[in-house]
């Protein structure tokens, strides 16, 4: 049985008392009477605000240089355009309120409250859900299973993963503020890599993945990526549903929810994020220090202050209800276009756009790969043949340099497809 350890907390200073086991928290260990804690702790926020990726470190090709200036060489990655800082509240209740998005969240995924982050505190993405929806944790009702899009605005790129077969931390850091929400690597003595933090989300893939599993995409918060979970094949115990790490959410329920207007000259501006993109993507790839370059030189219709996007923007503008093999499109809505280009299966698809975000492995001072988000299927190399297996919208990483013909089965676990030259969507701050 999973579950979240109801609190009942105080309204307007009356302690409601209910039967619980003497191991509960206490009234008086629960509420500190010192700290201003309100009734809600939701500030007024609507729309979908995005959260910065907190990546100050600047990189070259392969690893930290100092911060570029304009017109030098990696001018315009992540460093130069660190967005909004992430502003967390700790309600001292087991949530945290993210002050930037309106969304209040479970501080800690240790669903069984045995004070350990472990296998037995992951459940099935259906479970979670049906959880989420009955859970009065802390004293609220209306708590939910995330959105990807959600469960993204928590993703910090300060991260480095861990080698996939590590058996300890190391220098990997994870990808997320680990001073308000507690987090745990995967478990080892259950036979679990260390890299298995992955976290449930709602989002479930409007195609399937691996030749036919249903998929929910899930964020990585050990290895930093977004990809497609089977739900109900689990690589552990294939006699159970997969099972997995959730944070629930409360408020703000437009967060995620595009506000697209075609402004007639080529760009379409995001009322709800404040952002404007180009309509058109750049009709070629390149390499990643080429796109910063091509970026920033750029101008169009009457701007000339576009770049490239920080992974979390570029995440903003996927469309998870659509993909090539279920509506014959790129994973992003119809105002805009996207280049076809045929797959490493030979199949019409859509580009893999890099961001200006880098992806740091094994430390923070790897700099030799960079974030792209798959607008058309999430390619691997599984068992002798190329499959979409991660999904159209899920986010992963390529080497910033090199030849992709080295390359002919793919990289990692699930032979991820490696391009090295990825397509280039600009964006510029609406206002």
């Amino acid at each position: 049985m999973y579950y979240l350890k109801n609190t009942v907390f105080l309204t307007l200073l009356i302690i409601v008392s209910c039967s619980t086991d003497s191991e509960d928290i206490a009234p008086e260990e629960t509420i500190d009477d010192t700290a201003d804690i309100a009734i809600d702790n939701l500030p007024d926020i609507s729309g979908y605000p995005i959260v910065g990726t907190e990546q100050t470190l600047s990189y070259d090709n392969t690893t930290i240089m100092s911060l570029p200036s304009s017109g030098t060489d990696f001018f315009g990655q992540n460093s130069n355009y660190l967005g909004t800082k992430p502003d967390y509240q700790d309600n001292g209740d087991g949530t945290v309120t993210d002050r930037v998005t309106g969304l209040m969240w479970t501080q800690s995924p240790d669903l069984n409250d045995d004070g350990v982050i472990d296998t037995n505190d992951k459940i099935a993405q259906a479970d979670a859900e049906r959880e989420a929806a009955v859970s009065t944790f802390a004293g609220y009702d209306d708590w939910r299973l995330p959105t990807i899009k959600e469960l993204y605005s928590l993703a910090m790129f300060y991260g480095a993963e861990p080698e996939v077969f590590a058996t300890a931390q190391g220098s990997a850091v994870p990808y997320i503020d680990t001073d308000m929400f507690e987090f745990g690597y995967g478990d080892l003595d259950a036979g679990e890599r260390i890299i298995d933090a992955q976290f449930a989300s709602s989002t479930i893939y409007t195609s399937t993945t691996m030749n036919g599993d249903k998929t929910m995409f899930g964020f990585n918060f050990a290895d930093g990526r977004i990809k497609g979970y089977p739900t109900d094949f689990n690589p552990i115990n294939p006699n159970e549903a997969n099972k997995f790490y959730v944070r629930y959410v409360r408020g703000n329920t437009a967060y995620g929810v595009n506000d697209f207007f075609d402004n007639g000259d080529g760009t379409i501006t995001d009322n709800a994020t404040g952002l404007m993109w180009k309509q058109d993507d750049e009709g070629l790839a390149m390499l990643w220090e080429d796109a910063l370059e091509h970026a920033e030189n750029y101008e169009f219709a009457s701007y000339s202050d576009w770049r490239l996007p920080d992974t979390k923007e570029l995440q903003s503008i996927i469309d998870y209800s659509r993909s090539p093999s279920t509506t014959n499109s790129a994973a992003i809505d119809d105002l805009f276009n996207a280049t076809q280009v045929t797959n490493e299966a030979g199949q019409a698809d859509y580009p893999m756009y890099w961001t200006n975000t880098t992806f740091s492995t094994q430390s923070q001072d790897n700099g030799a790969y960079a974030i792209y988000l798959c607008f058309g299927r999430a390619m691997g190399y599984i068992n002798g043949e190329w499959l979409d297996v991660h999904g159209a919208g899920a986010q992963r990483s390529d080497p910033k340099t090199g030849n992709p013909d080295d390359y002919p089965e793919g990289h990692g676990p699930q032979g991820d497809a490696i391009r090295i030259n990825n397509f280039v969507r600009l964006v510029r701050y609406a206002n």
